[in-house]
């Protein structure tokens, strides 16, 4: 599609890891928002893939005179894709970050696309009131794992209460195995993976160290209970690859 490759043609590589890195904990920063393209696109086995996966899942569940959100928005890079697949004026897509340099970049990428019309952005972290509401479709990627985990039951129920009868939420997140063997397994193969993208021993080391205290993966079944408890009765997993999984959940009509 055009539009992504205005997308690529607008990333900068990740290095961000390399040679200079002083220690510290994970932070969207401008840094990060700058090549946070490449840097998704290259550390997220299958990241093409699943998000065009869950945005044909997404299509179905869509409803005119509803809001799209996708909480953890980045870049925008998803809700500009989703508004490519949408033909229908009344669906307004929302985009929602903490991270101000990231929201900087996807309002700079909406409007040199032309489409600030229908994609628009709100500061604001998911552990507080977001203020969603009418609600088809909404999307988290990557963004769970991040939030404190005593606070996620309470951000998935804003979004259950948010959505319209039959609409969806989709969820794709880095996971734990359930058994410490596989997962020792899926670890070093995902290190693997990063390797032949091109990262280095040293970025790989020092990424790792970067977000040991701040991204905190559940085990898959510990997010389908997750939604379970805030209301979704129906839900599937529609992506697996070995420490990274996608779930799409759908609430019913009561």
């Amino acid at each position: 599609m055009e539009n992504e490759k205005k997308h690529l043609r607008a990333n900068n590589r990740d290095e961000v890891f390399a040679d200079g890195w002083k220690p510290r904990d994970f932070v969207f920063d401008d840094k990060v928002a700058s090549v946070f393209d490449d840097m998704v696109s290259r550390s997220v086995p299958f990241y093409k893939e699943s998000q065009k996966t869950a945005l044909d899942l997404a299509k179905h569940f869509v409803q005119s005179d509803s809001n799209v959100y996708d909480i953890g928005c980045s870049t925008g890079t998803l809700l500009l894709s989703f508004a490519d697949l949408v033909d229908d004026d009344t669906v307004k897509m929302i985009g929602l970050d903490n991270a101000q340099p990231m929201l900087d970049q996807a309002t700079h990428k909406v409007a040199e696309l032309g489409r600030s019309d229908q994609i628009s952005f709100k500061l604001g972290s998911a552990e507080d009131e977001m203020g969603m509401e009418n609600a088809s479709v909404v999307f988290m990627t990557y963004t769970l794992q991040f939030l404190r985990p005593l606070m996620r039951e309470a951000v998935l129920k804003q979004i259950y209460d948010s959505l319209r009868p039959n609409g969806c939420f989709v969820l794709i997140e880095k996971v734990l195995g359930n058994d410490s063997m596989f997962n020792r397994m899926y670890i070093d193969l995902y290190y693997q993976y990063k390797s032949r993208v091109g990262y280095s021993d040293e970025e790989i080391r020092n990424k790792r160290e970067a977000l040991e205290n701040v991204l905190i993966p559940y085990r898959i079944d510990e997010n389908m209970e997750l939604l379970k408890r805030t209301g979704f009765s129906t839900s599937d997993i529609f992506f697996k690859w070995y420490n990274w999984a996608g779930i799409i959940a759908v609430k019913g009509e009561s």
